[in-house]
C-alpha cells in the first residue's frame, strides 16, 4: 500500500482514510515522503493533501495545523515584472519606415503574452517555494514532526529548482521579444548611413590594402614573413601596437562606460599600471629578447628552461588568443550592426574576411604598416568626434564640463578599497600593470612588433611610446560624457533607443550613425571597421608564426625551403581565421556573465596571461629553477581564474576532478619529495575553496561564492603559476 501512495494520487487519497500503523507502515512512511517529494522535481509540486497522505493522523492533523498558520503569514515580496520600457511597442512601429507592419505588431503582441504568462507563472512558483520555506521551518524544532520535516525539505528542494527552471524561461522570453524590437530598429538606424559613408569605407579598404601591399614588398622567406626582416621602422611599430592594443572593444565601449548610468572617467585610473609596465618591458624584457634573433617570447622560454616550455607556452597563446581576440571581434561585430543592419553573423564574417585576406597578402610587415594607418585613422576618428559633438551642444565644451561634473561624469579617482570594483585607483596601481607586462611583454600577439624593430634600442622606444595609446582612451572617454550632455537636449529616436536600452554599448555606434554628418560618419565607422581588423589581422600573424615555428616545422617539415614555411603560414592564417570567428560567433552567451564587454575581452585574456607571466619570470629572474614546476603551476593558475569566474554545479565538477587528476599525478612523481607534493596540494585545495565555498546569500537566497574583479585575476594567475615553478622546480643545472 506503501508503494501505491507514492506512485498513483489515487493510492495517496485512499491512504487519508484507511491509514496503516503497523511497524512496516511506521519505518516505510519517511521513505515513501522523500520518494514523494523527490518525483515533485520533475511534475507540479504536490498539494498539501497529497504531500500529507502517507502520514498518521496525528501527524497530519500537527502538520495541517502548521501548513495554515504558515498560509496566514504576510507574503514575501514576488518577482518583480518587466519594467516597463522608454519606447512602447506603438512608438517604435510609428517610426518604422516599414510600409507593412503588421507582421511585426502581431509577432510583438504575441512576445509579450508569451512573457507575461512566464510571469505569472514565476510568481505562482515563487509563492510555492516561500510557503513550503515557511512550512519547512516551522516544523523544524517540532521533534514529533521530524520525518515531516525531512520529506518538506525534499519539497522545498523541487521548488527552487521551479522557480529556476521558471525564471530562465522569463529571461528566454524577455530576450525573444528584446531581440523582436532590436532586430526591428536595427535597419531604421542604418538608413541613416548613405551612400557617401560607404564611399568612404570602400575608399579606405582599397587605400589600406594596396598601401599595405606595396609597403609589403616580397615575402620570400620566415624572417620576411613574420619579422619583416628587422628593419621596420619604430614610429609604424608603435602605431601598430596602439592599434591593436585599442580595439574595438575600447573603441566602442570606452565611450559606453562615461555614457552609462552611474558612469564616469574612473576607469581612466587603470592605465596607471599600464604605462608603468611598458617602461618595465622596454628596460628589462626587450634586451633579454634581443640577445639572439627568436621569432617569439616562448623561444626565450623555450631557451632558458627547456624545448617543453617552448611548447606549452605556445600552447597556451593559442588559446588565450582565441579567447581574447574572439571576444574583440564579436564586440567588433556588434557595433558594426548599426551601420549593416543585419545579425551578427553577418557583421564577424565582414571583419574576418577583411582580416584574414590582409594577413596573407603580406605577412607581419603588412600588419604593421596596415596597423599604423589604422592608428592614423581612429586617432583622427576619435577628435573629430570629440569636436563634432562639441559643436551640437549649446554651450560647447564648458557645457559639457559643467554639466558632466554636476552628473558626477568626471570623477577619476575611486579610493574604495571593495575587491569586486574593477575601477578603482588599486587595480590600477597593483594589478593593471600585470596584464599589459603579460599582454604587451610575453604575448606574441604584441611582442612580434618588438622583434621587427632594427635593434633593440627601437623596440624600446616603440614600446614606451606606445602609452600615447592612454591619451587617446581619455579622448574616447571624454567623448562618452559629451554624449550624455547631447542626449539630454537631443533625445534618441525610438529605435536608437530601443537599441541603446538592449545594448548601452551601441551608442557611439548610434551616435556616428544617425546624428553625424554624411561622409564623417563614415569615417568614423571605417576608423572602426579599423580597430577589429588591426586586431585580428594581428592575432592571425601570430598564430600561424607559432604554429608554423613550434608544432609544424620541427614535427612535421624540419628541413624544407622558406618558400614552403610562408605557404603553410599562409594557410594557418586562413585556418585560425576560421576557428577565431567561430568562437566570435558563441560569445553571445558567454559575455552575459560580464557587467559590460570590456570586462568580458579582458577577463578572457585572464585565463592565460598569469600563466604565460609566471613562466616567463621563472625563466628571466635568477630562480635557478627547471621546468618542472610548470607542469603544475600552469593548470592551477588557469583553474584558479576558471574558478574565480564559474561556480555553477558542473564547473564546479570540472574544477574538482581536474585538481584530483593534479593531484594524483603530483603524488606519482614527487612522492620521493612529500613537501612538493604538500604544496601541490595546498594551491589545488585553494582553487576548490575558490570554486566550491559558499561566502554568504543574496536578497533572493542565491549562494554566494568567492569572486574578485578582473584586474585581480592577473596578478594571482601570476603568483600562482610562478610559486608553483619555483617550489615544485627542481634546482636548473648551469
Amino acid at each position: 500500500m506503501v508503494l501505491s501512495v507514492v506512485l498513483s494520487p489515487r493510492g495517496r487519497h485512499r491512504a487519508m482514510a484507511r491509514p496503516r500503523r503497523g511497524l512496516w507502515a511506521a519505518m516505510l512512511t519517511p521513505l515513501a515522503l522523500v520518494l514523494a517529494a523527490g518525483a515533485a522535481a520533475a511534475a507540479d509540486l504536490p498539494s498539501f493533501d497529497e504531500f500529507a497522505g502517507p502520514l498518521p493522523p496525528a501527524e497530519q492533523q500537527a502538520a495541517r495545523a502548521v501548513w495554515e498558520r504558515v498560509a496566514r503569514l504576510p507574503e514575501t515580496a514576488l518577482p518583480r515584472p518587466s519594467p516597463a520600457e522608454a519606447v512602447s511597442d506603438e512608438q517604435l512601429l510609428t517610426e518604422l519606415s516599414v510600409a507593412d507592419t503588421a507582421a511585426l505588431r502581431v509577432a510583438l503582441v504575441q512576445a509579450r503574452l508569451e512573457l507575461a504568462h512566464a510571469e505569472t507563472l514565476l510568481a505562482e512558483a515563487a509563492a510555492a517555494r516561500d510557503r513550503w520555506q515557511a512550512f519547512a521551518g516551522a516544523v523544524q524544532d517540532q521533534r514529533r514532526l521530524g520525518r515531516v520535516h525531512l520529506a518538506a525539505l525534499g519539497v522545498v528542494r523541487a521548488a527552487v529548482r521551479a522557480v529556476s527552471a521558471q525564471e530562465d524561461a522569463v529571461a528566454a522570453a524577455r530576450q525573444r521579444l528584446r531581440t523582436l524590437r532590436v532586430n526591428a530598429a536595427l535597419p531604421e538606424i542604418s538608413r541613416h548611413f548613405t551612400a557617401a559613408d560607404w564611399l568612404v569605407i570602400a575608399a579606405y579598404l582599397v587605400f589600406t590594402t594596396v598601401l599595405g601591399a606595396m609597403l609589403a614588398g616580397k615575402q620570400a622567406t620566415m624572417r620576411d614573413f613574420f619579422l619583416g626582416g628587422r628593419k621596420l621602422s619604430w614610429p609604424a611599430v608603435c602605431g601598430s601596437i596602439i592599434a591593436t592594443e585599442l580595439s574595438a572593444a575600447t573603441f566602442v565601449i570606452a565611450p559606453a562606460i562615461a555614457f552609462a548610468k552611474g558612469g564616469d572617467l574612473t576607469y581612466l585610473q587603470l592605465g596607471i599600471g599600464t604605462i608603468v609596465a611598458r617602461f618595465v618591458i622596454g628596460y628589462f624584457f626587450v634586451p633579454a629578447y634581443y640577445e639572439r634573433e627568436i621569432y617569439s617570447p616562448y623561444e626565450y622560454m623555450g631557451n632558458r628552461l627547456g624545448p617543453r616550455v617552448h611548447t606549452l607556452t605556445s600552447a597556451l597563446f593559442m588559446v588565450g588568443g582565441i579567447l581574447a581576440q574572439g571576444a574583440r571581434v564579436y564586440i567588433a561585430a556588434k557595433a558594426l550592426q548599426v551601420v549593416t543592419g543585419t545579425d551578427l553573423t553577418t557583421s564577424v564574417l565582414i571583419i574576418g574576411g577583411a582580416s584574414v585576406a590582409w594577413t596573407v597578402m603580406g605577412g607581419i610587415t603588412t600588419v604593421i604598416w596596415t596597423d599604423a594607418i589604422q592608428f592614423a585613422l581612429f586617432s583622427a576618428g576619435a577628435l573629430a568626434a570629440l569636436v563634432f559633438v562639441h559643436t551640437e551642444i549649446d554651450g560647447g565644451l564648458l557645457a559639457v564640463i559643467v554639466e558632466g561634473a554636476r552628473a558626477g561624469k568626471l570623477n577619476i579617482v575611486n579610493l574604495d578599497l571593495n575587491t569586486h570594483e574593477a575601477y578603482t585607483l588599486w587595480c590600477g596601481l597593483f594589478a593593471t600593470g600585470f596584464l599589459t607586462l603579460a599582454s604587451h611583454g610575453t604575448d606574441q600577439l604584441m611582442a612580434q612588433r618588438m622583434f621587427t624593430c632594427r635593434n633593440q634600442h627601437e623596440a624600446r622606444k616603440a614600446v614606451v611610446w606606445s602609452s600615447v595609446s592612454q591619451v587617446l582612451t581619455v579622448v574616447l572617454m571624454l567623448v562618452g560624457v559629451s554624449l550624455f550632455v547631447y542626449y539630454r537636449y537631443h533625445p534618441f529616436s525610438a529605435p536608437g533607443q530601443v537599441v541603446v536600452d538592449d545594448d548601452a554599448m551601441k551608442v557611439f555606434a548610434v551616435y556616428i550613425v544617425s546624428a553625424m554628418p554624411a561622409g564623417l560618419s563614415g569615417l568614423l565607422m571605417a576608423a572602426l571597421f579599423a580597430t577589429a581588423i588591426s586586431t585580428l589581422d594581428s592575432t592571425l600573424a601570430a598564430l600561424a608564426q607559432t604554429t608554423v615555428s613550434v608544432f609544424y616545422r620541427p614535427l612535421l617539415k624540419p628541413h624544407a625551403e622558406d618558400a614552403h614555411y610562408v605557404r603553410v603560414s599562409r594557410w594557418l592564417v586562413v585556418l585560425w581565421g576560421v576557428l577565431l570567428t567561430a568562437f566570435a560567433l558563441s560569445c553571445d552567451a558567454i559575455a552575459q556573465r560580464f557587467g559590460d564587454l570590456i570586462q568580458f575581452a579582458l577577463a578572457m585574456a585572464a585565463y592565460t596571461y598569469g600563466a604565460l607571466l609566471g613562466t616567463f619570470l621563472l625563466a628571466f629572474l635568477p630562480t635557478g629553477r627547471d621546468d618542472l614546476g610548470l607542469m603544475w603551476g600552469v593548470p592551477l593558475s588557469v583553474l584558479t581564474v576558471f574558478a574565480f569566474n564559474w561556480h555553477q554545479p558542473l564547473s564546479q565538477w570540472l574544477v574538482l576532478l581536474a585538481c584530483a587528476v593534479l593531484v594524483v599525478q603530483a603524488f606519482r612523481h614527487l612522492r620521493e619529495q612529500p613537501q612538493k607534493v604538500l604544496y601541490v596540494g595546498l594551491a589545488a585545495g585553494m582553487v576548490l575553496v575558490i570554486s566550491m565555498a559558499v561566502v554568504g546569500r543574496s536578497p533572493a537566497g542565491a549562494p554566494l561564492h568567492v569572486t574578485l574583479a578582473w584586474p585581480w585575476h592577473f596578478p594571482i594567475g601570476t603568483a600562482v603559476t610562478f610559486a608553483l615553478g619555483y617550489l615544485v622546480g627542481n634546482r636548473r643545472s648551469t
